[in-house]
């Protein structure tokens, strides 16, 4: 039977959890991105696509590498990340549905046409970026999701040769309070919400 979380587990991963933007120079194993990565992967997506790819900058080489495709008011604070994650989608991930779905054996054609592809690996792939920030969250980690960078140029520098975008960045670790704003509002249920 189903029961839910106590409120201190629903109160890190969405209650007091807060976008960070200061780090703290503890350092995040590798072995922990492997439990992160092993902890979302069972997020679900439709018909188990799983288009997400996940680019784990931990070094200064590979940050440099970013930097110039950052906004102004994104590199700082992701240079002194200790993790920077690109969270991309792969065009072709339907190459690997006979394993995912194997029960399926015609779903790989179902995302022939690449409109579908691309909004299947959009959406799915969004969801797994999320994922990602829960499980971080959940694994004691905290996370610093943004948009602003040059999307073409990241592309041109992590994907070269590949059917992979990116989607956004999320600087992952140990967060602190510096530069960290006042907890915005959110949307009411009335606001949001409809109940049909």
């Amino acid at each position: 039977m189903s029961v839910a979380l106590d409120p201190a587990a629903l109160d890190r991963l969405f209650r007091t959890a807060r976008t960070r933007n200061g780090w703290s120079d503890r350092a995040v194993p590798t072995t922990l991105l492997h439990e992160l990565y092993d902890l979302l992967k069972w997020g679900p997506t439709s018909a188990n696509v799983s288009p997400a790819r996940f680019v784990f900058l931990t070094t200064p080489g590979a940050k440099a590498r970013l930097s110039p495709f950052l906004s102004q008011n994104n590199r700082a604070k992701t240079l002194a990340a200790p993790v920077t994650v690109i969270i991309g989608f792969d065009l072709s991930f339907a190459a690997h549905l006979p394993r995912l779905f194997p029960h399926a054996p015609t779903a790989k054609d179902w995302f022939a046409d690449p409109e579908v592809a691309l909004t299947t690996a959009f959406r799915n792939g969004s969801l797994q970026g999320a994922y990602l920030i829960l499980a971080a969250r959940a694994l004691g980690l905290d996370c610093g999701p943004m948009s602003g960078f040059d999307q073409g140029g990241v592309d041109a520098e992590f994907f070269a040769g590949t059917t992979i975008r990116s989607n956004f960045i999320c600087n992952v670790g140990y967060g602190t309070d510096e530069n960290l704003f006042e907890r915005n509002p959110r949307l009411t249920f009335e606001e949001a919400c409809s109940v049909i």
